[in-house]
């Protein structure tokens, strides 16, 4: 079987071949800026009119045909999709005007915009710049994306079809996963809790000093920055990296232990975007939960385990044990679930855990129905769920 995947790679450009992709992201800026305008003039552009706009602008301006019209294209491609996602997907922004000092630079090119020849990417206008090949190609690739990071670092990554990685067969049944602050991940299996490691942490003090550093070589508004500026803010932008990576690391040899035991993997839907408003935010932050929880749900579609994602709503109130809801919302400074009805104990993270594997065997999950849910399953109440079908959350195959 195979899969879809992109394998990313180092570029060594040279000064000229720089300076060709900062002009060709130059040209397809403006053209997603000029994109952005007639959205908000409510000229309502779609792929056709854009292409059709495409065309007469290379006609009229020279600086314009200079560049790659398969790299201007994409751009285009590019925003309309963004635009159609944005009146699909629940809490997606139209498409934005792309600043100078503030976009990331990224080029997208087809089979007709690039080749490999020599170990080298060759892009249209006679751009060649080596890669650094950490592995082999699985195949041709179809696509291919010229990006540059905070630290002035390029990349290549390619759109590439291999085989399906042989994933073993699942030796445990199933696994909930309630995520928190103090323990980054808590399971039903205390083998698999993924513990707070605290990257950033480490390295706050060097980069608060790289940050104090670029604060005393700052010039005045409308001055250029001075070398030791871009120094400092590079030393800077290079820690704050180095942690990125880190938890990303850690990240993936988690979610691939979670994988490769669980036929089942129930997965609270939890949106820390919250926490950014709170006294814990820069924990929430050093914690990564929204790059756990992506990571482990990408993982367990990919090797075809059952991915089901709960919604947190009264995970922490109801117990794992009887379903009982308690009366009263449990603070944080509360770490011990007690349930008044039946007496059962636990930690308040691993009760909402097997909270969430309960609710997900039952393959179906609804804020409203979770007490109900447990309560049927565990053997209580007989009162079925509500009337109507709860949403099916269910990701993977069944």
């Amino acid at each position: 079987m195979l899969e879809t995947v992109r394998y990313t790679y180092r570029l060594r450009p040279g000064r000229m071949a720089e300076a060709a992709l900062l002009a060709e992201w130059g040209r397809c800026r403006w053209l997603w800026n000029e994109a952005v305008h007639q959205q908000k003039t409510g000229r309502k552009p779609t792929m056709c009119k854009l292409s059709k706009l495409l065309t007469d602008a290379r006609g009229r301006q020279a600086w314009l045909r200079e560049g790659s019209q398969v790299a201007q294209q994409q751009t285009l491609r590019t925003y309309t999709m963004g635009l159609r996602s944005s009146f699909t997907v629940k809490g997606r922004g139209r498409p934005r005007v792309k600043k100078l000092k503030k976009a990331r630079l990224s080029l997208e090119y087809t089979t007709r915009g690039f080749r490999i020849k020599g170990g080298r990417l060759c892009l249209p206008g006679k751009v060649t710049i080596p890669i650094v090949w950490s592995r082999d190609l699985p195949s041709e690739p179809t696509s291919v994306r010229v990006y540059r990071d905070n630290l002035g670092h390029w990349y290549a990554s390619f759109v590439v079809r291999r085989r399906s990685v042989a994933v073993p067969a699942a030796d445990l049944v199933g696994i909930g996963v309630d995520w928190g602050v103090k323990t980054t991940a808590t399971t039903t299996d205390s083998a698999f809790d993924l513990p707070y490691l605290g990257h950033r942490r480490r390295c706050s003090a060097e980069r608060a000093k790289a940050q104090r550093r670029m604060a005393r070589r700052r010039r005045g508004k409308g001055h250029a920055p001075s070398k030791g500026y871009l120094t400092a803010k590079r030393q800077a932008a290079r820690i704050e990296k180095k942690a990125a990576r880190q938890n990303a690391h850690d990240a993936r040899v988690w979610a691939k232990r979670v994988t490769d035991h669980h036929a089942l993997i129930a997965v609270e839907d939890f949106k820390p975007t919250f926490l950014a408003k709170s006294r814990m935010a820069r924990k929430a932050a050093d914690a990564a939960i929204g790059a756990c929880k992506r990571e482990l749900v990408d993982r367990g579609l990919r090797a075809g385990r059952k991915v089901v994602l709960v919604p947190p709503a009264y995970t922490t109130m109801t117990c794992s044990e009887c379903g009982t809801r308690t009366k009263e919302r449990l603070g944080l400074g509360v770490r011990v679930f007690e349930c008044a009805a039946c007496g059962y104990a636990a930690g308040r993270d691993l009760n909402a855990a097997r909270t969430i594997l309960a609710t997900a065997e039952r393959n179906r999950a609804s804020a409203d129905d979770i007490r109900h849910q447990i309560a049927t399953l565990r053997g209580g109440e007989s009162g079925a769920v509500r009337a109507g079908n709860p949403p099916d959350l269910s990701l993977g195959s069944r």
